[in-house]
């Protein structure tokens, strides 16, 4: 694979509007031939019987099922508010 050039690497610095010295467009272009050549590595692999998976393990939530259930009394959640209005909490507009 040919590496990528110091022109390709400036004019995707333009296109992604991420300001760029020479010294960084010239490290970001050994670091993305690099990434290039380790991906032709990698499309050399036979994968013609491998399952296409998300995950390359069993993967199971940690997360608990969504039970409802009573809330806290309006006067407990309200017990510290600085500022109340009845039954809600009083703060300052944010936007004028």
């Amino acid at each position: 694979m040919d590496p990528i050039s110091f022109d390709e690497v400036k004019h995707l610095s333009a296109l992604t509007r991420v300001g760029m010295t020479d010294d960084e467009i010239e490290l970001m272009r050994d670091q993305m031939t690099n990434i290039l050549e380790n991906i032709s590595v990698l499309n050399q692999v036979d994968t013609e019987c491998v399952e296409p998976t998300g995950h390359s393990v069993d993967v199971s939530s940690v997360m608990r099922d969504d039970v409802v259930s009573p809330s806290a009394p309006v006067e407990d959640v309200l017990a510290n508010a600085p500022n109340r209005e009845v039954d809600h909490i009083r703060v300052r507009a944010v936007l004028e």
